[in-house]
């Protein structure tokens, strides 16, 4: 498929965040685009907006005549997310269009560009993001391919200015779909056991990465997380790599304190150091993933003087340590954490910025399989709260199975106020505990109720 012949795109699940970007790249490269998704979202009023179709109905006749009558230069995206039983989808195949996974689309789009792939079971969004914005703050021309919306442009797809352009990709291993890329260069923030549904142990997850790793450019460059790059590179494997972490690794951050909520560090490799840089997200994961960000961007050239700049203007990812309320007497925050090690992270952080406050965590659990294979990771993590809020699980995709629910975890976290609450009843809870700190934590729908809850907290 070249994409020079293509000058239609329709795509099944447009409102998927990874989807809408590539909708945006498509009419951003003078292509008409439209879409369906299921429900009607802010994303897809968005996409709406910005002159792009969407229709709810799952109905053959709704989609454009344009696209119905012929199939030549049309090109159909479709997300994993669509069920076998889906009418359009269906009538699509059977009428023999050109049919592909996002994943796979990404490939074809980066084939011809310099690219940077971040992969990882959890902070690839947000090392993504300050990829692309410590870029463009020095100056070098990029596009940003992003699993969520970057605050500092308040968009999941950064456009470029040139053909020539940097593509930055986060790269998911949902469904192997990272092994379609050929990146440069790539990072990789994590390989802790996930996505069990689709990979059945951790050892086929690990497995998967190392595939991924062994597509990087024989001459390119792999920044991982200190102790995962000996698990998943080869010992043939010819690109250099290198790890980072807090410390005890070639890429460091040294001095790190916290100031103002904020977290300043030195950033220190085998050849430079940059002094006092300021991160105004918080969070200590986050300090790691921006010494990635920062690692891949001095090798395209940026001074440190921009990367400085960048890193203190860097404004985070929507739902990612997202501050909606940060005033005196209360701090909220609203987090997209579905994993028990991103939760231990993210309370370990609020903690130490807020060492004296009381905790409330609101935690909505993603997946029934997540929730049966992690119960315990996630009892302990979530203890780390001061209280806690359980909501139903979000079943995503999936069908209930039995015994798997709120109180498999919470039965097992060390709090003595904990409970199990339905969203209609949540806001009344959460005033009758009167908190200092809280913090909505979850994939699921939870992030409907951030703003009734500010609502409320205000």
């Amino acid at each position: 498929m070249k994409l020079e012949d293509i000058h239609s795109v329709y795509f099944l699940g447009i409102g998927g965040i990874g989807m809408s970007a590539l909708a945006r790249w498509f009419k951003h490269n003078g292509k008409a685009v439209s879409g369906y998704d299921k429900t009607s979202t802010p994303l897809t009023s968005a996409l709406v907006s910005e002159g792009i179709p969407v229709h709810f109905e799952d109905e053959v006749e709704v989609i454009s005549a344009g696209i119905r009558l012929t199939r030549e230069g049309i090109l159909v995206v479709y997300t994993p997310a669509i069920p076998k039983e889906h009418k359009q989808w269906n009538w699509l195949k059977e009428q023999g269009y050109e049919i592909m996974k996002r994943s796979q689309v990404l490939g074809v789009i980066t084939r011809n560009m310099r690219s940077i792939a971040v992969a990882g079971t959890h902070g690839k969004t947000t090392t993504s993001s300050m990829i692309v914005h410590l870029l463009k703050t020095a100056g070098v021309d990029c596009t940003g391919f992003l699993g969520g919306i970057a605050t500092n442009y308040n968009t999941n797809m950064v456009l470029n200015d040139s053909p020539e352009a940097v593509a930055v990709i986060e790269a998911d291993e949902f469904d192997r779909s990272f092994l379609t890329l050929h990146p440069q260069t790539a990072v990789v923030t994590a390989i802790d056991a996930d996505h069990l549904d689709i990979y059945g142990d951790a050892e086929s997850l690990k497995e998967s990465f190392s595939l991924f790793v062994k597509q990087i450019d024989r001459q390119g460059k792999l920044f991982a997380k200190e102790g995962v790059g000996s698990q998943i590179v080869s010992a043939d494997a010819t690109f250099k790599h290198k790890g980072y972490a807090l410390s005890n690794s070639t890429i460091t951050a040294e001095n790190l304190r916290i100031e103002d909520a904020a977290f300043v560090f030195d950033y220190k490799d085998e050849e430079t150091i940059i002094e006092k840089m300021t991160l105004n997200v918080p969070g200590y994961h986050n300090v790691e993933n921006v010494l990635a960000a920062i690692s891949v961007t001095r090798t395209l050239g940026a001074d440190d003087a921009a990367i400085r700049d960048g890193v203190s203007s860097y404004a985070g990812v929507k739902r990612r340590f997202e501050y909606i309320i940060k005033e005196e007497g209360i701090v909220y925050i609203d987090d997209y954490a579905h994993h028990p090690v991103e939760i231990e992270a993210l309370l370990t952080s609020v903690r130490d910025v807020y060492p004296t406050k009381k905790i409330t965590a609101i935690f909505q659990p993603h997946l029934f399989t997540r929730t049966r294979d992690f119960a315990e990771g996630f009892s302990k993590s979530l203890s780390l709260a001061d209280e806690l809020i359980m909501l139903d699980i979000y079943p995503a995709r999936e069908l209930p199975l039995e015994g798997v629910n709120a109180e498999l975890i919470l039965d097992k976290v060390e709090l003595e106020r904990k409970t199990v609450c339905d969203k209609g009843d949540l806001i009344d809870q959460i005033r009758q505990w009167a908190p200092e700190v809280v913090l909505t934590i979850g994939a699921g729908d939870i992030d409907q109720m951030v703003q009734p809850i500010k609502e409320a907290l205000s």
